[in-house]
């Protein structure tokens, strides 16, 4: 249900922010998971994060608004298995990965001008925690069954902060101008149940799960590429 619910929340908010944008980024994100979060999760998280702003910092204002989404992995196994006992002869790939998707409204605050512009930010919204096992053909790695093996929601916020430096376009209109992004946030995550790298057993054709409960802290660093446009509602 709860996956659901966000679904629906993203499908209703993007189009709307993607036809107001005045700016919009893509970033590679590596995630370290910290406090509570990191003594149930050793290891490092990669993924992706973008954000849309429909209000960016100007020379009247150097205030932003925005919504960003970002997708991570934060664990994944894979093994070969027959297809089943009845079919030994013929194998295929499980893979099982523990993934986040959180969503944030984005404050900013910044300096408007220039090539190179420092930032900070704060951000407020929540992360879907949840792990997926897929099985694919050996032969042609096609996805042909999934599940969704177990899932949560985790209240967060945090903030964070970079500078932009630019690579195209005029910096004093900004109109159809592309920066590189570079930044790092700190995310204050609630409580929530989720699975990681061998919490899932299976045992005499039984599965079961070892489930972690904690605070879901992340130390975020992102490195992009961040476009404004010279569209606006006012043209």
């Amino acid at each position: 249900m709860k996956k659901y619910l966000f679904a629906a929340i993203m499908l209703s908010i993007i189009p709307l922010n993607f036809s107001l944008a005045q700016s919009a980024g893509l970033n590679l994100t590596l995630a370290i998971p910290s406090g509570e979060f990191k003594e149930k999760v050793d290891n490092l998280g990669f993924g992706l994060s973008g954000n849309i702003n429909f209000i960016s910092p100007k020379p009247k204002s150097p205030f932003g608004v925005g919504l960003n989404l970002g997708y991570i992995v934060y664990g994944s196994e894979s093994r070969r298995e027959p297809l089943s006992t009845t079919i030994p002869d013929v194998f295929v790939n499980i893979d099982r990965t523990n993934s986040l998707l959180n969503f944030h409204l984005l404050f900013t605050v910044g300096l408007p001008t220039g090539r190179i512009r420092p930032y900070i930010e704060g951000l407020f919204g929540g992360s879907y925690i949840y792990t997926t096992t897929s099985v694919k053909s050996q032969g042609t790695g096609e996805e042909f069954a999934s599940s969704t093996n177990f899932d949560d929601w985790a209240w967060s916020y945090g903030a964070g902060g970079g500078f932009t430096i630019l690579l195209s376009g005029d910096p004093n209109t900004d109109q159809n101008t592309i920066y590189l992004d570079l930044k790092g946030r700190y995310l204050f995550g609630s409580e929530a149940e989720y699975l990681k790298q061998g919490s899932v057993k299976i045992q005499n054709g039984q599965v079961s799960y070892d489930v972690s409960r904690s605070k879901t802290d992340l130390i975020t660093v992102h490195a992009g590429v961040i476009f404004y446009f010279s569209w606006s509602p006012q043209e």
